[in-house]
């Protein structure tokens, strides 16, 4: 972005993540589950760390997920989270100047 304007392209694809990851409690859980042992938390977890209701963390997680920034699977009653790390490089790569 310092040496060349973004492209239509990668603007459409960086906004929809910059846009979810602009709140406190999202970029927060996703910090929580990028270093989490393994790169994945489970939501039990995620929930005990905030003082927010099971529905309002399970939001901002859809929120995440559907964003794209988060994967998700189901082990009996838990779901895991684990950061998607090729979409945060693109996040990183804006930041840092490299897009």
């Amino acid at each position: 972005m310092l040496r060349e304007p973004l492209s239509t392209d990668q603007a459409e694809r960086v906004a929809p993540l910059l846009k979810a990851l602009a709140d406190p409690v999202r970029l927060r859980l996703v910090s929580i589950v990028a270093a989490s042992e393994g790169g994945e938390a489970c939501v039990c977890d995620l929930n005990d760390a905030f003082d927010l209701s099971q529905p309002t963390i399970s939001h901002h997680l859809k929120v995440l997920h559907d964003a794209g920034l988060l994967d998700r699977t189901k082990r009996g009653v838990w779901v895991y989270y684990a950061v998607r790390r090729e979409v945060l490089a693109d996040v990183a790569a804006l930041i840092g100047g490299g897009v």
